[in-house]
């Protein structure tokens, strides 16, 4: 997948989070609520996950070189990941702080109308953002449910960002509901249970994200469909009788390797075998346009 829909909706969720952190913080500063500062450091720590986001995407277009030659595609891997522990450490468990603070010594919020103003407004920039990385990740889902386009997308951005933002509308609607129930019954533990409530959110999105970002660095393999894909095309000729062994391994969203051993008629001249595998590596390449590392052996199958 091209990093430019993924950029789009950062960018996107980068604008809308930067402008919601200032006003939130605002807000918090003159109505002492906790649960809006909560949400202020929510979009803070998510304003600087999308610029990491970006760095990430930067770096992995860094050509090889002799230290990495398989280049630097993981590193999207590595920033997503990053990212992760930021919503785990500064979002969720700050809020959980506050939360169980104002728990503890709650005091009456001020200007009340501020905070819910802001979040209001808050909550339709975050729709919005995230309303972009739907769209954005449209082009690329396909007939994939949303559950099956974040557990096995290769490209990290827009996962992240869906359930950023995802995350954020429902946390803006809980500190929402705080800050109207402190109003309404003049008890402010609700704020603090509302910023509870965002810390527990917080965390069980990063632990998502820090899964299934763990288990590209670690390494994936191609889908069960690419696999099918590479084996039909490296079947599909006269120049190759059976598959040994293949393995494959995803070393950026964009770059699948591909290794296997053929097993090809004994017969077969030196240069008849070389110009098979350049046709299986062609056919290879055509159907799944991802295996850009491709390495074949050939041999010949020992039957009992």
């Amino acid at each position: 997948m091209s990093t430019s829909g993924g950029n789009r909706a950062i960018i996107a969720a980068l604008g809308a989070n930067v402008g919601i952190a200032i006003t939130k913080f605002i807000a918090a500063f003159f109505s002492g609520s906790a649960s809006m500062l909560a949400e202020g450091v929510h979009s803070l720590a998510d304003s600087a996950n999308q610029v990491l986001l970006l760095i990430g995407g930067r770096r992995s277009r860094r050509a090889a070189d002799a230290e990495h030659p398989f280049g630097y595609g993981r590193s999207r891997y590595v920033y997503a990941f990053i990212v992760s522990i930021i919503l785990f450490s500064v979002g969720g468990v700050f809020s959980l702080y506050e939360g169980v603070e104002k728990l503890a010594d709650p005091h009456p919020l001020e200007n009340a109308w501020l905070p819910a103003l802001v979040l209001v407004i808050a909550i339709g920039l975050e729709g919005f953002s995230l309303r972009t990385a739907v769209k954005e990740s449209n082009h690329t889902r396909g007939n994939q449910s949303w559950y099956q386009f974040i557990r096995r997308a290769k490209a990290p951005e827009l996962p992240v960002v869906l359930l950023e933002d995802f995350a954020a509308l429902i946390g803006l609607v809980l500190a929402l509901a705080g800050v109207g129930l402190s109003v309404i019954t003049g008890d402010a533990t609700w704020d603090g249970i509302g910023t509870i409530g965002i810390g527990v959110l917080l965390i069980a999105v990063a632990v998502v994200l820090g899964i299934e970002t763990s288990s590209l660095l670690i390494g994936e393999g191609a889908s069960t469909g690419d696999v099918n894909k590479i084996v039909a095309a490296i079947t599909s000729g006269d120049d190759v009788d059976s598959i040994i062994h293949m393995k494959t391994l995803y070393l950026g969203p964009d770059e699948l390797l591909v290794a296997a051993k053929l097993a090809m008629p004994a017969a077969r001249s030196l240069d008849e075998v070389a110009a098979a595998i350049n046709a299986v590596e062609e056919r290879v390449r055509a159907a799944v346009p991802a295996a850009r590392v491709i390495y074949l052996e050939p041999d010949v199958l020992q039957r009992a």
